[in-house]
């Protein structure tokens, strides 16, 4: 392994491969994770030695609120729902948003009277009108913001941070028809968890606080990186072949189909370089990397089942705590 200065973005990492054009190129680590949520995973990696390449294939945009967004806050919050689940920290923090609003405005019209025992466990904290489970540590650590009154009900999480964790929860697996569960997610994702429990008759009910949208800028990061990358091995006089095939961590379908599009998109506007620049053709060996020149870390069942469609080599985890991924990035290595 190199022990070249670790470098986060993919700006310096092109000043990495330029200043180190005799050595053999370290492993390189593609963190896709939107940008709020990509840090941890970055500073793990890198302290491991890992050259870590910061290229997010999401954006998290806030939703509007709907009316029907409120009716089911509403709905929940008077006991209608089994349980709550909370799949990202985002959910949570703008679920929580609207959750403290409306507890607020439910406060102005109840009775000031010092007796009144709903005002009185206000004042202990929010009220969960369910079991609440959040997908995560880091979904969970959101609620520990704000005081919340968990004398009936418990803030849960699942052994496994994942769709087959949450079906194996007491709370879930117990779910029958006719009864309702509520989410609060973005738009899309989770699919397994909807799928299944909706085979079994049982009502889902979903808030989505954000939605995934590709970053403007990442088709131009791709495209950059791509170039460092290429000049280097060709100035290291290393065929692709040999070197270690970068990792790219992928975290949801919305990020594997904005990466697949990216890469893709790449073929044929290098292809047209090739005739009016020499300059390029004659500094790299390749012309364009294609979706088979990656290794893959990929979370859960579905993604799994998406990359393998496309017979690439990849990695499946069961959630994305940096440690799982070292992991798994170390048995490829």
């Amino acid at each position: 392994m190199s022990s070249m200065p670790i470098q986060s973005t993919y700006i310096t990492s092109h000043k990495n491969y330029a200043n180190e054009k005799s050595k053999v190129m370290p492993q390189v680590v593609i963190n896709t994770r939107p940008v709020e949520r990509a840090a941890p995973l970055t500073q793990h990696l890198q302290a491991a030695g890992l050259l870590v390449v910061e290229m997010p294939m999401l954006t998290l945009r806030p939703r509007q609120t709907t009316d029907l967004d409120i009716a089911l806050m509403h709905q929940w919050m008077a006991g209608e729902y089994k349980a709550l689940v909370i799949v990202s920290p985002t959910a949570a923090a703008s679920g929580l948003v609207a959750w403290q609003s409306l507890e607020h405005e439910k406060r102005k019209y109840k009775t000031t009277d010092s007796n009144d025992k709903y005002v009185q466990r206000l004042s202990e904290g929010l009220l969960l009108s369910s079991p609440l489970i959040a997908v995560g540590e880091a979904t969970a650590a959101e609620f520990s913001q704000v005081r919340i009154d968990t004398t009936s009900y418990q803030i849960l999480q699942p052994e496994t941070a994942n769709n087959e964790g949450m079906l194996a929860m007491p709370e879930i697996d117990s779910l029958q028809a006719g009864d309702k569960l509520l989410i609060w997610r973005g738009l899309g994702g989770r699919r397994l968890l909807v799928d299944t429990l909706q085979a079994r008759g049982v009502h889902i009910d979903s808030i989505a606080w954000y939605e995934r949208t590709m970053p403007i800028d990442a088709l131009t990061q791709y495209q950059q990186w791509q170039q460092a990358f290429l000049t280097h091995s060709t100035a290291s006089d290393i065929a692709l072949l040999k070197q270690p095939k970068p990792i790219v961590v992928i975290s949801s379908a919305a990020a594997f189909e904005h990466w697949s599009s990216i890469v893709n998109d790449e073929q044929p506007k290098t292809a047209d370089k090739k005739q009016n620049t020499h300059a390029v053709a004659n500094t790299t060996q390749r012309l364009s990397l294609m979706l088979k020149d990656f290794s893959y870390v990929v979370l859960g069942e579905r993604l799994a089942n998406m990359v393998a469609a496309q017979q690439l080599s990849y990695w499946r985890v069961e959630d994305l705590s940096p440690d799982t991924i070292l992991s798994a990035i170390h048995s490829k290595i």
